[in-house]
């Protein structure tokens, strides 16, 4: 693990100390997710910064705000659709900005992404559902499914795996290839890592899962695949890849879906990073382990979108 790994490691695990809190942060059904959703913004704005060559645009699409993440040269009939986190209660295509400017940069593909319906005003399976509405207008605008990845990040990257499902439930041609960071999989919180790594993880707040969980999943069937994508029937799937950290409690979630997938005859990358915590190639290039599993992730991506320059 490198120093500037472990360092970004150590600055997770205390930040409540620079927010001037003596313990961590405690998710329950008290904490307003209003006050959440806005702190979110509000950390997104004082981040965001110009990134060369990538410029924004509201997408022309009339069911809710989706937005262009363009990058100057990029080929015109290629897209990534992104599915942005926060789990599955908050984020936003705003908050989202350099995250996924920092990866159109990177893979070289213009980004498609949406601001899905959030729980608990809106649990699953509507994120899932307005995902697969504007996956279904993009190809309407003329790209082929061969020409579009599927990528998202932690509740983004369950939300698409659960989308894939049900485009195939709805014989909805799948997109060329998948990639996912640190998804969550699993509505019941059944994986062995959410006791074991609970300690280890520098990212999620105790009782984070269980309740952001709870409220995606409403008075609905947390098994159902729709909103827990490991349940699902995933033969026939396109190739996937995953970038999880070993020090994260949803580690489990990325490798038995993994695993499951293997096993109904998927293409599945799956590669678990030591020392490293939740979604962090997003962090590209501020510390090694980010850049290689980023880099990593864009090869993937470009080999199955045939994109050889």
């Amino acid at each position: 693990m490198s120093f500037k790994g472990k360092m970004f490691h150590v600055m997770l695990k205390n930040r409540h100390l620079l927010k001037g809190h003596l313990r961590r942060e405690v998710i329950d059904e008290n904490t307003s997710i209003e006050k959440d959703r806005r702190e979110t913004e509000i950390m997104a704005d004082r981040l965001v910064k110009k990134i060369e060559g990538v410029t924004y645009k509201k997408a022309d699409f009339g069911a809710f705000y989706a937005e262009w993440v363009h990058l100057k040269n990029a080929p015109e009939d290629k897209a990534v659709l992104y599915f942005h986190g926060g789990g599955f209660v908050k984020g936003s295509v705003k908050a989202h900005r350099n995250i996924v400017g920092n990866f159109v940069k990177h893979l070289g593909v213009n980004a498609l992404v949406f601001d899905y319906r959030l729980a608990p005003e809106h649990p699953a399976p509507a994120a899932v559902y307005d995902a697969v509405a504007i996956y279904t207008w993009l190809l309407d605008q003329g790209y082929k499914a061969e020409n579009v990845a599927f990528v998202g990040d932690s509740s983004g990257g369950g939300i698409e795996l659960a989308a894939m499902i049900k485009c195939k439930d709805d014989g909805l041609p799948l997109p060329a290839v998948c990639a996912a960071f640190s998804p969550c999989t699993d509505m019941t919180l059944s994986g062995e890592s959410h006791k074991t790594r609970a300690k280890a993880d520098p990212c999620t707040p105790k009782g984070a899962n269980e309740t952001y969980l709870s409220y995606y999943v409403g008075k609905g069937d947390p098994k159902h695949p729709y909103a827990s994508p490991l349940f699902g029937d995933l033969q026939g799937l396109p190739p996937i890849i995953i970038q999880v950290g070993n020090d994260e409690t949803l580690r489990d979630d990325s490798v038995r879906f993994a695993e499951k997938a293997e096993q109904a005859g998927v293409e599945v990358k799956i590669k678990v990073w030591k020392g490293m915590f939740h979604c962090f190639p997003l962090l590209a290039p501020m510390f090694p382990e980010a850049t290689d599993a980023l880099n990593e992730t864009c090869a993937f991506l470009r080999e199955k979108l045939n994109i050889t320059s």
